[in-house]
């Protein structure tokens, strides 16, 4: 079970600031997508899709809209509800709703995308409701694993912001969440004395080459990881290009953090793609293991 708090104020005096509207919530989350991570494996990786989706009989008795559509690593999405009160039953009830037509949603907003490459059936689901506070008995139910439809896991975050009395805005986020749901391969893989999630493994793996000297150029990188090994990204681009795709589409497709950016000795500076699940990720490592780097699955 996940459950865990993320500060951000380091010993000053907060009073609260409430959120006034829900839009401002999501354009926080918007702007920090890494909140909505929901542990460090599978949930780990967060890329927003898209927000305020409308959702054609997307509700009981009329059509519905989507606060947000997020995406974890490369095969998993989620339905993101926001409320600026605390989160309570109907609130979960109306995130079920938005689940039945799933498909829809799919066919709508993920399936276009050329970047993807996905049918409806590789696809995972999460739901995932955002509110100021959350129902003791809500709170409960989810964990302990409650699941919509589907074996869909469900998780809630509350957010709360704050005024320091340095003047500078804080937020406390809780997380809740417990997944048992069947649906979800939780592989991790041991490298070099380190446990990784898929995303992580494959930077790791690039990083190691890159520093070891066995590619020294972009050319030469390309050939010992070629794009096919990931699909329609690639298994890395340049920092340039990964920049360029994030502003001007808003998916975060690659690592783009400094401390996670690769300089090669011809000038180049790579971003290696997040976009990595259970069906590609065998391609990389089978690759890997071929040019001499040991991974294994992790023993349980």
């Amino acid at each position: 079970m996940r459950i865990f708090r993320h500060v951000t104020a380091n010993n000053v005096s907060l009073r609260p600031l409430p959120f006034l509207r829900e839009l401002s919530m999501e354009s926080y989350l918007v702007e920090n997508e890494s909140i909505l991570m929901l542990d460090d494996n599978e949930f780990a990786e967060v890329s927003l899709i898209d927000v305020e989706l409308s959702l054609k009989n997307g509700r009981k008795y009329s059509d519905g809209r989507i606060d947000m559509l997020i995406q974890y690593g490369r095969d998993t999405f989620g339905i993101v509800e926001l409320k600026l009160g605390a989160l309570n039953f109907l609130h979960l009830e109306q995130l079920e709703e938005y689940m039945t037509e799933k498909e829809q949603l799919f066919e709508t907003y993920i399936k276009p995308n050329p970047d993807l490459d996905l049918e409806y059936t590789d696809v995972n689901w999460v739901g995932v409701m955002v509110g100021s506070d959350i129902s003791t008995d809500l709170r409960e139910k989810i964990e302990n694993a409650y699941q919509i439809k589907d074996n869909i896991p469900v998780a809630a975050l509350t957010i709360s912001r704050f005024r320091g009395e340095d003047n500078q805005l804080y937020v406390i986020t809780d997380t809740i969440f417990k997944n048992n749901s069947r649906n979800f391969d939780r592989t991790k893989y041991d490298y070099n004395g380190e446990k990784y999630n898929k995303g992580r493994l494959v930077l790791a793996v690039i990083k190691d080459h890159v520093i070891s000297g066995g590619s020294t150029t972009y050319t030469e990188l390309k050939n010992n990881f070629p794009d096919n090994l990931q699909g329609p990204v690639g298994v890395f681009t340049t920092k340039e290009e990964a920049l360029l795709k994030y502003e001007r589409t808003g998916y975060k497709r690659f690592y783009i953090n400094e401390d996670e950016l690769l300089k090669l000795e011809d000038g180049n500076v790579i971003s290696v793609s997040t976009q990595w699940g259970i069906g590609n990720i065998n391609n990389f490592i089978d690759h890997a293991r071929g040019l001499g780097y040991k991974i294994d699955k992790e023993k349980t």
